[in-house]
């Protein structure tokens, strides 16, 4: 688990938009693909998921006043989850920090 200071103090509802706008194109401009992003959203806590390459939820946010925690769902041998998983703390530290 990963936890992410929320200094901007990023409220569930507008993390989940930036993810849903910004993320998508972030993550595929960084690891130079064009991966589909799906994303639920339901009170502190958003799920994200990359369906074409993963099975089921990849990654869990639980969003609270001063830190986001990122749980990895993922399983060994999927794709690349490592760099997935690094440009989404990239992302996050980003908009958060």
């Amino acid at each position: 688990m990963n936890s992410i200071n929320n200094v901007q103090q990023l409220s569930p509802e507008s993390l989940f938009d930036l993810l849903k706008t910004e993320f998508p194109a972030y993550v595929n401009e960084q690891i130079g693909s064009n991966l589909a992003v799906e994303f639920a959203h339901v009170a502190d806590i958003i799920n994200i998921s990359f369906p074409e390459v993963i099975e089921g939820n990849a990654y869990t946010i639980t969003v609270n006043n001063d830190s986001l925690e990122l749980t990895d769902h993922t399983t060994e041998g999927t794709y690349n989850t490592e760099l997935l998983e690094e440009q989404l703390v990239s992302f996050l530290t980003l908009k958060a920090g």
